[in-house]
């Protein structure tokens, strides 16, 4: 029995939960997110909880069992809390701005990159230009987003140049040993 897949999803108050013939919509105060979960699964809502139950025990329904929990579980807390990211930039010259639905970048290329953002994220960038706080309710769609930002500039592995998460840490290479 999976483990995660067995545990109940705690629906809080703001949140209303609606379930179709193999779609499952979440709506809260920060807006609504909709899915197909697989057919294999039912999904029972019931007073202030959601449980998810497999008909089967192959392997693929076991798999899909803690998946579809997940997934569910994330759609509930995005659409009542909401998901933040946030990347850093460092580099002399790097920066980013926001301009409407756009993200621009001077990573040290030749030339500027926009960088266009999905309806569901908003991006902010701070006073000096080199923190970007992405937002949204969907958790796969702002990881997604924040990973092909940081594939513009992948962080250098001798100076650490480009972007990264906040808090993440790189082991730098040495450089060339000194002439004897």
């Amino acid at each position: 029995m999976s483990r995660i897949g067995k545990k109940p999803i705690a629906i809080p108050e703001k949140v209303s939960v609606d379930l179709a013939a193999g779609k499952i919509l979440v709506k809260g105060p920060l807006g609504e997110l909709n899915w197909d979960y697989p057919d294999k699964m039912k999904v029972v809502a019931d007073g202030g909880t959601i449980s998810v139950e497999r008909s089967g025990d192959s392997k693929l329904e076991r798999a899909l069992h803690g998946l579809t929990r997940s997934i569910i579980q994330n759609m509930v807390v995005g659409v009542s809390q909401g998901y933040r990211k946030v990347l850093e930039i460092f580099g002399v010259g790097y920066k980013a701005q926001v301009a409407g639905d756009r993200i621009v970048f001077a990573l040290g290329y030749s030339h500027q990159i926009e960088f266009l953002l999905p309806p569901n994220v908003k991006a902010s960038v701070d006073q000096k230009q080199v923190q970007i706080t992405l937002t949204s309710i969907d958790k796969q769609q702002i990881g997604q987003v924040a990973a092909s930002i940081k594939s513009l500039r992948l962080p250098d592995a001798y100076k650490g140049k480009g972007i990264r998460y906040a808090g993440e840490r790189l082991k730098l290479k040495a450089g060339k040993a000194g002439k004897k």
